[in-house]
């Protein structure tokens, strides 16, 4: 990595954790059943097919509330789609409710499509600390509990040491004063897709509560630090 795009990156993600939002209780996003019925489809994009899905690279992550950490990647150039689902359990085909009551150990996390001519892992890297509060154990902004907590996701030996690297060199530059980073390395394993509801929430469900409070000022924080990832249409 070179150490000017690091040091710029470093600065990026210091503003953005300054300006996370404090956990103040445990609630589940709100999710009516009227809400899952009335998504507007003038909202929708055309999805990829799973063929043409295939020929990109796959990368997860988890960093909260799965709403707003698929929004954001979803505004970065280089990624062709993001999935909701869950990950870092051993329970098999868990529900949205057992995960977000914390009935199971898996977190909300995100599938990432990437094409690596585009993107690198290591970029895809900085999006996810610089979007999040790495510090903040076992929560994110206003949910709490495991399943919100903060995992970077590993295929090859090769992107544990460019996760691992990249959270050194936080620490060693003191990005977070002495607040230890709490984000989990973990090998991946299996990733669980959400349920069809949750995929492009924030943007089918744009005037639900959490989305109006949460989900869209982080992402607005995101886009106000990156702008140099962002897609065209995403600025």
């Amino acid at each position: 990595m070179k150490l000017v795009q690091l040091t710029l990156l470093l600065g990026a993600t210091l503003l953005a954790t300054s300006c996370q939002s404090k956990a103040k209780k445990n609630i589940l996003p709100e999710l009516s059943d009227t809400t899952k019925a009335t998504v507007d489809k003038s909202q929708k994009t055309e999805k990829l097919t799973p063929q043409q899905l295939d020929k990109y690279e796959t990368a997860y992550f988890a960093s909260g509330c799965f709403w707003c950490v698929e929004a954001i990647f979803e505004s970065v150039k280089g990624v062709k789609e993001v999935i909701s689902g869950y990950a870092g359990g051993t329970q098999k085909n868990p529900t949205y409710e057992q995960v977000g009551y914390g009935k199971t150990d898996h977190a909300e996390a995100v599938e990432v499509y990437y094409d690596p001519k585009e993107i690198s892992f290591t970029q895809l890297v900085q999006v996810f600390f610089g979007s999040h509060d790495p510090t903040q154990l076992n929560r994110q902004g206003p949910d709490r509990g495991r399943q919100y907590r903060s995992i970077a996701f590993y295929k090859t030996e090769e992107q544990k040491k460019i996760i691992e690297n990249y959270m050194k060199a936080l620490t060693d530059q003191k990005v977070y004063d002495n607040d230890p980073i709490t984000t989990e390395v973990t090998k991946h394993t299996i990733f669980y897709r959400a349920e069809d509801y949750h995929q492009d929430y924030e943007k089918n469900n744009p005037n639900n509560s959490y989305i109006r409070n949460v989900s869209i000022p982080r992402l607005n924080r995101f886009k106000e630090n990156f702008g140099d990832y962002l897609k065209v249409d995403a600025h």
